[in-house]
């Protein structure tokens, strides 16, 4: 018995495949590019979110409030 041979892929499947490729090696490019960029200046990639604090409101805030009709 012969094994089966599987269709070649199309020519849409090996652009599709490049694509993602390309995609990818781009996105690992931009990131060593940016974390070098930190390192020079001392930076954090990816950057860190500060946490939250209240928001202070003004003494006034009540009086400010649009009144409902």
């Amino acid at each position: 018995m012969k094994p089966e041979v599987s269709a070649p892929p199309s020519l849409r499947e090996l652009e599709l495949e490049a694509e993602a490729e390309a995609r990818e090696f781009a996105r690992t490019r931009l990131q060593q590019r940016l974390q070098e960029l930190a390192d020079k200046h001392g930076e954090v990639f990816p950057p860190q979110r500060k946490p939250a604090g209240a928001s202070a409101q003004p003494a006034d805030a009540s009086a400010n409030r649009r009144r409902g009709r």
